[in-house]
């Protein structure tokens, strides 16, 4: 039987960052807090908070503040009582694009782990989130899955980065020289464009722009050149400051991932988030 009193203290220095701030938040001594920590990896046999500025929890110490997490999600569901806290993994440009209203009026927390799509399983498979939007269609093992649609992608640059750097066309070799933008290291849209439709094999020169607004604010400056989600960049086609590289989209299927253990809990959020995903993303087909 795990001692929930610790877990608790254990999930409020996660969260808060600090022993103090813990006890504060729990109206208890830090030394209490401290004290129920350390018998719980006393007796889980291993650390689980690394102390520092700020704590974090390692990865049993997460696993363990997760299992906190869904106990009390299981009890909110039968008492009616309470404020559940969601962990959830989800791509930036999901979040700014469409996902975001449809979180907004559950009356849940939420703890959003904004992660590349096609890495996001991870977090279910360590059982570190409740939930995830993955491009995996193959359900991780103690999940459901069920489509969201196709998210749509538009290769594009200014007109100016265009006639510096393709001024007679995009080409295997013009893309060896031209800028792109990538989110981060784990993003590999652009690469895949490059290679599906231009043939591109070496990596491509890139900055790292970890901010979906600055992301296409840098787009917008000609910076370089990137697929963006059509709905943040429509009115910029629109308007010209940004011109299309390629006419036919790139689309990127999503599929959503929950665990099954807490299906009649999660219910409300996967509905919005379906509702969400079919009035802004292409069915898929």
């Amino acid at each position: 039987m795990l001692d929930y009193p610790a877990l608790q203290a254990l999930a409020m220095v996660i969260e808060t960052g600090s022993f103090e701030a813990a006890a504060q938040a729990l109206r208890v001594t830090s030394s209490a807090v401290s004290q129920r920590i350390r018998s719980l990896e006393d007796r889980m046999g291993a650390v689980l908070v690394v102390r520092g500025q700020p704590c974090t929890g390692t990865a049993e110490g997460l696993r363990l503040a997760h299992h906190l997490a869904q106990v009390r999600l299981l009890e909110q569901g039968l008492t009616g009582q309470g404020t559940a806290r969601l962990r959830v993994a989800i791509n930036a440009d999901s979040l700014a694009s469409w996902a975001l209203p449809a979180l907004a009026g559950l009356g849940a927390l939420f703890d959003l782990v904004i992660e590349d799509e096609t890495q996001s399983e991870g977090w279910l498979r360590r059982g570190e989130v409740m939930a995830a939007v993955t491009t995996n269609p193959v359900a991780v093992a103690g999940c459901d899955l069920s489509p969201l649609g196709r998210m749509r992608y538009i290769a594009c640059a200014t007109p100016g980065f265009i006639a510096r750097h393709f001024p007679q066309g995009v080409t295997a070799q013009t893309l060896e020289t031209a800028p792109a933008l990538v989110f981060s290291a784990k993003d590999g849209l652009q690469a895949l464009w490059a290679r599906e439709r231009h043939a591109m094999t070496r990596p491509l020169p890139a900055h790292h722009i970890g901010s979906t607004h600055d992301f296409v604010r840098a787009g917008c400056l000609g910076m370089g050149w990137a697929l963006h989600p059509e709905a943040l960049v429509r009115d910029h086609l629109a308007s010209g400051a940004l011109v299309v590289l390629d006419e036919k989209p790139m689309e990127v299927a999503l599929y959503w991932q929950s665990l099954r253990n807490l299906k009649d809990a999660l219910a409300p959020l996967s509905q919005a988030l379906r509702h969400a995903a079919r009035g802004a993303l292409s069915p898929m087909v």
